[in-house]
């Protein structure tokens, strides 16, 4: 039997006006990875996320309807609403995202008060509730993966719980190095580290971000780091961190993207009429696409001012190239999040002013989120731009080559984590160095057809090298082969 945990389930609830629910079923490795397992062998446990949810967990319990789920077992938690907002916002989005992107402005946040440690309470509480409905879901010897820095305290928590259990943890996220990480209040810092090394294994998407925790470890707890004997393209799987007389093997599983789903998706009657749309608005110009969240961590500001840059000192591109931009708001509970969306649709703005003309748009933004409308820009890109400021993986980096029609030159931010598999065949940047930038872009679009073609199908191969049924598997498998070492 193998266990899920996850802030975000499988399925969400839409509570209509007349009370009436409808469910929505999500996708992605995990949901594709537990249904690999087969009918009842696996449990996905997650939180109720808004009214929705709430609402179905009132009428039919903990445990949803199978035909919400296509048959999937789900345990849905309603958390209170308080503490859900304390853990959720207030620590995980507010304080361990920013930490581990390297978003806090050091000279004026983080500031750790009282309404911190509130916060702080309450993710403790969040992570026991997730831990105490594992307990009870769990079967003998069971296989547990716990997702993600929602969940940090976790492993160790049903390590107590259920010392019996084979526990996984798999950060989705990159991870700070020790000088930034030791921004958190010591006690915290600790908290998380040995949450996490409750875990049998600590598994990461790139090797950097499981060697930056393990650095944490050191620095922090002054557990014992063995480094192994794998050299840096060798297999990570030697690495592992001891401390309080356990010891956690470090693993490293990239993800993926599904190329068939992708392949299939992209050319369904949806997505060929937002193309028809966008190359009538576009014309035969050449297009520099972004697709993100306005997440702080996306650098969508920087990469516009890089734009701007580019048409001020290429201007042979003005009037020939357009910069689609979808930038789909995300967390806009927190003000921040909303200044930052208001700072991307200004700037467009701004550069539309500033070298647009009567029959030249130089930025098409769009701010309503359109997974059919993303796809047709993927497959009209000459030019990705993906630029964040970090970044785990990002999937967009991966998913643009393999649908792209004419190939594409991706531009590439060296701290996003793909930059590990794509490195030699995009063009890297550093993502606060807009000249850099925008010589990069500069050089995309310069690119010879031939030449971009190629890379274009390298690109895609190693974006689908590792798909995401694999990625889950995989990590199934790696707690499988502890248990039979004993």
């Amino acid at each position: 039997m193998v266990l899920v945990a996850s802030n975000r389930g499988p399925v969400s609830y839409t509570l209509g006006e007349d009370g009436s629910l409808t469910a929505r079923r999500g996708g992605g490795g995990l949901v594709s990875g537990l249904s690999a397992l087969g009918q009842g062998a696996g449990t996905w446990v997650c939180a109720a996320l808004g009214e929705g949810d709430r609402a179905a967990v009132a009428r039919s319990g903990p445990r949803l309807p199978a035909a919400d789920t296509g048959g999937q077992a789900v345990r849905m938690l309603d958390i209170p609403p308080g503490t859900f907002e304390g853990a959720y916002n207030g620590i995980a989005n507010s304080v361990l995202w920013f930490v581990h992107h390297l978003l806090y402005q050091t000279p004026l946040e983080p500031v750790f008060d009282t309404a911190f440690e509130a916060q702080w309470s309450a993710y403790a509480a969040y992570n026991a509730a997730f831990a105490d409905a594992l307990a009870t879901e769990a079967e003998p010897g069971a296989a547990v993966l716990v997702q993600d820095y929602h969940l940090s305290l976790v492993p160790s928590l049903l390590r107590e719980r259920r010392p019996d259990l084979r526990i996984g943890h798999f950060s989705h996220t990159p991870w700070a190095p020790p000088d930034l990480f030791g921004v958190l209040p010591d006690a915290v810092a600790g908290e998380v580290l040995r949450g996490i090394l409750g875990a049998d294994r600590a598994a990461f998407l790139t090797r950097r971000w499981a060697d930056a925790f393990a650095a944490c470890c050191a620095a922090t707890l002054g557990a014992e780091v063995d480094w192994g004997s794998a050299t840096a393209a060798g297999p990570a799987g030697a690495r592992s961190v001891t401390f309080g007389g356990r010891r956690t093997l470090l693993g490293v599983h990239g993800l993926g993207s599904d190329a068939e789903f992708l392949r299939k998706r992209a050319f369904e009657p949806d997505v060929d009429e937002r193309l028809a749309a966008l190359r009538e608005q576009i014309g035969a110009r050449r297009t520099i696409v972004r697709v993100d969240r306005t997440e702080l961590s996306k650098n969508i500001v920087r990469g516009l001012l890089a734009y701007r840059r580019l048409l001020a000192g290429h201007a042979q591109w003005r009037g020939r190239v357009v910069h689609v931009a979808f930038a789909y708001p995300s967390r806009q509970d927190l003000a921040v999040y909303r200044a930052y969306t208001a700072e991307v649709s200004r700037l467009a703005g701004e550069i539309n002013e500033e070298f647009g003309t009567a029959d030249w748009t130089p930025v098409v933004l769009h701010v309503k989120d359109d997974f059919a409308r993303s796809l047709a820009a993927y497959r009209m890109a000459d030019v990705a731009l993906v630029n964040p400021i970090r970044d785990g993986m990002n999937l967009v980096a991966k998913e643009i080559p393999v649908v792209s029609e004419r190939g594409v030159a991706l531009v590439l931010s060296r701290e996003a984590g793909a930059a590990e598999e794509l490195g030699a065949d995009a063009l890297l940047v550093n993502p606060y160095d807009l000249a850099g930038t925008a010589e990069a872009l500069h050089r995309a679009l310069s690119m010879p057809d031939e030449e971009r073609a190629a890379r274009s199908e390298r690109l895609a191969a190693a974006a689908t090298a590792l798909p995401p049924q694999s990625w889950f598997l995989d990590q199934v498998a790696a707690l499988d082969a502890l248990d039979r070492k004993g």
